[in-house]
């Protein structure tokens, strides 16, 4: 009868350690500190550079009113003079009016390059928004008043896929988006997925590139990848328990099955007790 009872009790330390080890594998950042405010300085982040196939919105905004950029594949917003109402001209270079479908955007070459009205073509890859925008602005002044360039990329979109909760390809507004974020976007991993090895996979510079990440270490917030890159995947693996139809059924069955081992130790210590009277 000890001998048995014995078995019964290890069968649930058993499951109780395992219960203990799957949890284990849950949280995120486990090894950061959440009971205390701690600081630590950004050096991870880089603007994001400009690729072949993206394709870039270019607006401009002028005291001017010269309707020259205004004919052609350049559309004005706000009427066919080139005004907006306020003396002002908005010319968002790169909405090619084609019938009555517009399409927007500039779109870059394979080699680095695109093709604008009156300034011809001009290199683009692997200079930011922003630098192109300052490089435009003195180029654009021979026949614009004080012209203001905005650029940004239109097609910057992230995919995610695998064992989440709504697996899909996002297109992103702000060119500053972490993995974080974009497992958020999807509804963040299932309860079965596996955190500690995240597949991030990223096409630059004509390679093609696959980084595992550990989002049960704090060290993400430091890592290179942290930030993502316009058309990166991440792939978000599932462990053995998706055969589980449910999370919830799952995680019932775990409670369910720990439950009956508990009540057995609890009876076979009574029936042990009972019997040695």
């Amino acid at each position: 009868m000890i001998s048995n009872l014995k078995k019964v009790f290890f069968i649930a330390l058993m499951f109780f350690n395992i219960s203990c080890s799957t949890y284990q594998t849950i949280p995120y950042f486990q090894d950061l500190d959440h009971t205390k405010i701690s600081q630590e300085s950004i050096d991870n982040f880089s603007p994001l550079k400009i690729q072949a196939g993206d394709l870039l919105g270019i607006n401009v905004t002028s005291l001017s009113t010269n309707n020259e950029f205004s004919s052609g594949n350049a559309r004005v917003n706000g009427g066919s003079d080139g005004s907006n109402g306020n003396g002002k001209t908005n010319i968002p270079l790169g909405t090619e009016n084609t019938n009555s479908n517009p399409v927007f955007g500039y779109r870059v070459n394979t080699a680095g390059e695109i093709n604008l009205p009156y300034i011809g073509r001009i290199k683009v890859i692997g200079t930011t928004t922003d630098d192109l925008a300052t490089k435009l602005t003195p180029q654009l002044e021979q026949y614009l008043k004080q012209p203001i360039v905005n650029v940004r990329i239109l097609n910057f979109k992230i995919s995610v896929i695998g064992d989440v909760l709504r697996p899909d390809i996002f297109t992103v507004q702000n060119e500053r988006i972490t993995i974080i974020e974009a497992l958020g976007l999807a509804g963040d991993l299932n309860i079965t997925a596996k955190r500690k090895n995240v597949l991030l996979i990223r096409e630059y510079d004509g390679k093609r590139e696959y980084m595992p990440i550990d989002l049960t270490s704090k060290k993400i917030f430091t890592s290179p990848y942290y930030y993502l890159q316009n058309n990166d995947v991440i792939y978000v693996e599932p462990d053995r328990t998706k055969y589980a139809p449910l999370d919830r059924g799952y995680r019932t069955f775990s409670l369910l099955l720990s439950s009956i081992s508990a009540a057995s130790v609890v009876f076979s210590a009574y029936f042990l007790y009972y019997n040695s009277k």
